[in-house]
This record gives structure tokens, C-alpha cells and sequence, in this order.
């Protein structure tokens, strides 16, 4: 099945009649997208993001025939005027080959890489972390991922216990664990992430060195020597005490999925008591956050 893509350029005032019409002109999906070039990030919970000047955009099946979506546009903004739009042609295709296709063998530092379970290993003497993200987030593609696999490769992680708060895929834990990790925790509020980060460490032979929890079920007392926090700018600060508690004594915690407009309320927040190193990717940060009394062997960034 093919579709129609009709669009319409709005402003925040009038994007719920304009999402509204689509609707009731038989819109099979509608999405809203920024019209210009402010990003929304740290959304509560259940809060849609609203711009000043968003495009507001209907799909509809291609064989009702453009002349008749129209007409339907027409009548349901009736007796306003239907506004000026746009038009394109979204033609059928595989959706999960078409993503498939665009997760490409990914390399960091000099013999680590993270590769597509239906991909073939571009060097099979090196260390390959085969990953499956499913429904959860972590392909190592985006930069705060990335960030930390970098970060990760330089690291002595012989006998260390890793904490993965927010573990999506489970890649950082599954991959900590195939560079020498002693073992490691995945928590996510998600349990389709946990399905996922289960999923992963079967296929890299590390389930017996992998333990996975929804956070809520968390036991009180877990500490990890690095512990991984990939998450929102706002929920890292919300969650700062619980965050410090799990780092082990002589431990790091890794903060990312924070923007470097967010820099500042980070370092506000965690830098009392601790030393910080920030790594930076694009619009995207990492920061480690270590005691200031503390010694051990993790290099910097």
C-alpha cells in the first residue's frame, strides 16, 4: 500500500484544530514536527511537545485518490478555508529492511565493534558485540551512546562490576562484559528493554554474567565500580542520590543523554564533592562523575 503525506505548516494555536481535521478527513496517522529549529528535550511524562511553528502532517491510503482526500480536507475545515499544504507520495516498502539497512558495523576504539545480528563481523578476530536493539533504545549510533563506548574502550575493566541504569539494548553492560567485566546489572523501566538486553547477552554468551531488573525491583544494596546512567538531563538530576549511592567506593558514574546547553545544571548538581570530566559529541555530552577522594585506574576521557 501506497500513502499521502499532506502537510500543513502551523501555528501553536491552531495546531489541535488543524491535528483534529486531519483526523476526521480519515488520516491514518498524524505527526507533528518542528516547523523550524527548537528541539524539545526533558518532556514530562505524557506531555506532547508544542512548538511556535510546528507541520502538522496527515497519511492517508494513496488509493482513495488525491482529489478525494482533498475534498474531505476541505469539508471538515468547512466553513474556514482550507489552509495551504503540502503533498508527497510515500511509496510501500519493507519498514524493517529499510531499518535494517541503515544499521550499519560500527567500530570504536581499535578492535571493539558493535555489529547488526544479521550482518557479517568485519573482522572476526576482534572483539564483536552482536546486538539486537528490538524495541529498546541503544544501536550505538547516536552520540550519547556512542560517548560512552568510546569512553568505555579506554578503560581497564578486568574484575569490575558494571551498573547499566537505563540499559535499553543492554549494550554498554553486554559490552563491558565482553571487553573483561566481572559482571554487570541492566535496569530499565521497560521490560520490553529487558527483553531485549536478555536477548543480546544470549546471542554474545554473557546471560550468566548478567543480571536484569526493572528499577523498581533494584535490590537496595547493588553498587557497580562504573555505573552507567544514558538518560535525560532531568531525570540524572532527579535521581542524583540514588545514582551516587549505587557507584561503588573508588567508582565512577557515567552521565549521558545530556545536551550541551544542559552543561551547566549538570555540573551544579554533581560537582559537590566529586571531580567531573566532561566528553563531548556534537550537541551531546558525557560526564564522569568521581569522588574527590577517590583513586583508582580509570583513565580520562
Amino acid at each position: 500500500m501506497s500513502w499521502l503525506k499532506i502537510s500543513f505548516a502551523v501555528k501553536k494555536d491552531q495546531l489541535n484544530f488543524v491535528t483534529e481535521r486531519l483526523e476526521l478527513a480519515g488520516a491514518q496517522a498524524v505527526t507533528i514536527e518542528d516547523a523550524g529549529e527548537h528541539p524539545l528535550f526533558d518532556l514530562l511524562d505524557g506531555e506532547s511537545p508544542v512548538w511556535d511553528n510546528s507541520l502538522a502532517t496527515g497519511l492517508f491510503n494513496a488509493e482513495r485518490g488525491l482529489d478525494t482526500v482533498i475534498a474531505e480536507l476541505t469539508g471538515t475545515f468547512a466553513p474556514k478555508n482550507l489552509p495551504d499544504y503540502r503533498v508527497a507520495s510515500l511509496p510501500d516498502q519493507d519498514w524493517e529492511r529499510c531499518w535494517m539497512d541503515r544499521f550499519q558495523p560500527m567500530h570504536y576504539g581499535r578492535d571493539l565493534w558493535i555489529c547488526p545480528t544479521w550482518c557479517d563481523v568485519p573482522d572476526p578476530d576482534a572483539t564483536n558485540v552482536m546486538l539486537d536493539p528490538g524495541m529498546a533504545f541503544g544501536s550505538g549510533s547516536h552520540e550519547t551512546t556512542r560517548l560512552c563506548m568510546q569512553w568505555l574502550t579506554k578503560q581497564q575493566l578486568i574484575g569490575k562490576k558494571i551498573i547499566d541504569f537505563g540499559c535499553g539494548s543492554g549494550i554498554l553492560a553486554i559490552t563491558a562484559l565482553k571487553l573483561g567485566a566481572a559482571s554487570a546489572l541492566g535496569v530499565d523501566i521497560d521490560p520490553q528493554a529487558l527483553k531485549a538486553s536478555s536477548s543480546n547477552a544470549e546471542i554474545n554468551e554473557v546471560s550468566e554474567k548478567l543480571q536484569l531488573f526493572l528499577s523498581e525491583q533494584l535490590p537496595e544494596n547493588s553498587r557497580g565500580d562504573i555505573v552507567f546512567a544514558n538518560i535525560l538531563a532531568g531525570t540524572l538530576i532527579d535521581l542524583k542520590s540514588h545514582l551516587l549511592e549505587m557507584r561503588a567506593q573508588q567508582g565512577v558514574l557515567v552521565l549521558s543523554g545530556i545536551l550541551r546547553t544542559q552543561e551547566t545544571l549538570i555540573v551544579d548538581a554533581f560537582e559537590p564533592g566529586n571531580i567531573l570530566q566532561v566528553g563531548k559529541d556534537g550537541d551531546w555530552l558525557m560526564v564522569t562523575v568521581k569522588e574527590k577522594s577517590s583513586s583508582g585506574n580509570l583513565r580520562s576521557l
